[in-house]
This record gives structure tokens, C-alpha cells and sequence, in this order.
């Protein structure tokens, strides 16, 4: 991964008369690297802050001011690359990890997973608690896996000694907290049969209390979803991708918008056929380094 421009693409299906989007830039601070950025709730007071993971840093800014608070500092000698940030426990305030480490050459020994314990006063330093990881640490998110139970989802972007993208699977694991987060974490494997994984996304397509995950790789997308205990991985497409997120047509149906390959040169939306299948369509390509891909109702058209 290299510091470049970011590539938003946004993707909307509109009536032909909606007005355009409007966007107001706000700079908040200087950073010096930024890899891992969340929204969420920090001190409770009901307004979604900024969490960014940057080079050695760990900080959120508070809304409305965007006051900075550094709560970790220095936690690996390696950069810092992703951040997971969600209320959990139905406290109102966000429980936040960090992804450290980051050595994406090194394939046996980089990566780094922790937690952050934090104060009565949360713009004070948060207590770091490091758990398992496996090699080039890359993306998480916290998943609802059932009814109040929110596990720690974290893809590393190779598996272990992989040369190339070639070689054992990227462990896609699930940790579950426990009630002393100082204690164990019981760790499930998601998903250890793709590669060069650069992304997830967690979504709520089946019917019970739990969500599912998307993950992308050289493979192509990945549906992956708790199932007695364990997890079950089903391929849904075989072009290789590296970021994925989804969205809703007018019609309720839903897409999958992409970047593609890793670092990718296009995007495309895939949407189902009538068996199921889901087919693939390009919308833009030519570009460089594609990174991030976005999915939100920016007109209010409810799609």
C-alpha cells in the first residue's frame, strides 16, 4: 500500500431529473498517513465522531468542533493500517481496534490486532490489549454474528508465506470478545481459501439475527456466513477484486459495487440475473491505484 490520491466512486442509481450531490470540503487536521478511518459514536453524545488510524497515532475527533484526541501512541514500530470502530454493547459509545504492524512484503511475520480499553474520560489514552494476528494484518469490522454478540472480523491481505499472491489462504478470522477483553479470545476461521484479500464488508442478506461478510480476492467476491458454530464460504463471481461494497436499486434490489483487481484499474456493479446469478457491469475504468469504493443515498431518492 502507498499514500495515494483517493478514488471515491460513487455509485447511484437516480431518475433522470434528481439534482446532483453537493460536496463542502472541511480540512481537519494535518496526518500523516491515514490508512484506517471509521464513523462512530466516541463519548456518547449521540453525534457520530472521526476515528483515524494514522502512521504511529490512534485519535478521534469530536463532533462538531473536531477537537483531536490521541488515545494510543507508537503501538507497533510499523505503521498503523485499519481501524474497526461500533457500539457493541448497546453503551451508546463505540468499542474501537486497531490494525498495526503493517509490512505487506513480509508474509510470515508482520501484522498486529489490538484492542482498546478505554478510560472514564475517553479523550484521555486507551489501554491496548494485543491478541493472536495473522501476517499483513489489512481490514476489520466488528460483526453482529447473532442477536448482541459483535465478533472482531480481521482479513489479512496474504496467508501465511504466500510469494506473489500464490500459496496457503489468507485466514479470515472472527474473534469473539469476552467479558474480561484482558482474557482469551476464542478466534473462528471465516474464510482461509482466497487470496491477495484487500477488503470486506459485513451486510444482513439472510434471514435469522446475524450478518454475513463479502470479501474480495484475486479469487473473485466471497459470501461468508455463520452456519452451527463454524462458518460456510460460497464463491459468488470469478473476477478478481479488491474492494467491495453494497447497495440497493429503487426496486429494493440489491448491487455489489467494486474496484477490481486489488489496487484495481476498474469498478463494476453486479446485480442478479433471474436464476441468481449475479452479472457483471463495468462502469469506469482507466484509472490508477483504485483503493475505496462507496455505496449511500446522496440524493434522498431512496436508493
Amino acid at each position: 500500500m502507498k499514500p495515494t490520491p483517493l478514488l471515491a466512486l460513487l455509485l447511484a442509481a437516480v431518475a433522470s431529473a434528481a439534482p446532483e450531490p453537493k460536496f463542502r470540503l472541511q480540512e481537519i487536521d494535518k496526518i500523516e498517513i491515514g490508512y484506517g478511518l471509521a464513523i462512530a459514536d466516541v463519548d456518547g453524545d449521540g453525534k457520530p465522531d472521526i476515528i483515524l488510524a494514522d502512521k504511529t497515532t490512534v485519535q478521534w475527533y469530536q463532533n462538531p468542533t473536531w477537537k483531536k484526541h490521541v488515545i494510543a501512541e507508537n503501538l507497533t514500530k510499523e505503521d498503523n493500517v485499519c481501524v474497526a470502530a461500533r457500539d457493541i454493547d448497546g453503551s451508546g459509545k463505540c468499542s474501537i481496534a486497531i490494525g498495526a504492524g503493517w509490512n505487506p512484503s513480509d508474509t510470515v511475520k508482520s501484522g498486529a490486532v489490538f484492542y482498546l480499553i478505554p478510560p472514564a474520560d475517553r479523550t484521555q489514552k486507551w489501554e491496548a490489549v494485543k491478541l493472536h494476528h495473522e501476517p499483513t494484518t489489512h481490514r476489520m469490522q466488528w460483526v453482529e454474528v447473532a442477536k448482541g454478540r459483535w465478533d472482531l472480523v480481521v482479513q489479512p491481505l496474504h496467508g501465511i508465506g504466500n510469494k506473489a499472491g500464490v500459496g496457503a489462504g489468507a485466514k479470515l478470522i472472527a474473534y469473539e470478545k469476552p467479558a474480561n477483553p484482558k482474557d482469551e479470545w476464542k478466534m473462528h476461521v471465516v474464510n482461509d481459501v482466497s487470496h491477495m484479500t484487500h477488503n470486506l464488508q459485513p451486510v444482513r442478506w439472510s434471514e435469522g439475527s446475524g450478518q454475513q461478510v463479502l470479501s474480495g480476492s484475486k479469487e473473485g467476491l466471497w459470501f461468508n456466513a455463520p452456519k452451527d458454530g463454524g462458518w460456510t464460504a460460497t464463491q459468488l463471481t470469478n473476477v478478481a477484486v479488491g474492494e467491495v461494497r453494497d447497495g440497493k436499486l429503487p426496486n429494493g434490489q440489491t448491487f455489489l459495487a467494486t474496484v477490481e483487481p486489488m489496487h484495481g484499474v476498474a469498478s463494476a456493479a453486479y446485480t442478479r440475473d433471474s436464476s441468481g446469478a449475479w452479472q457483471r457491469n463495468q462502469v469506469l475504468d482507466g484509472f490508477k491505484e483504485g483503493h475505496a469504493v462507496a455505496c449511500a443515498d446522496f440524493l434522498g431518492t431512496g436508493s
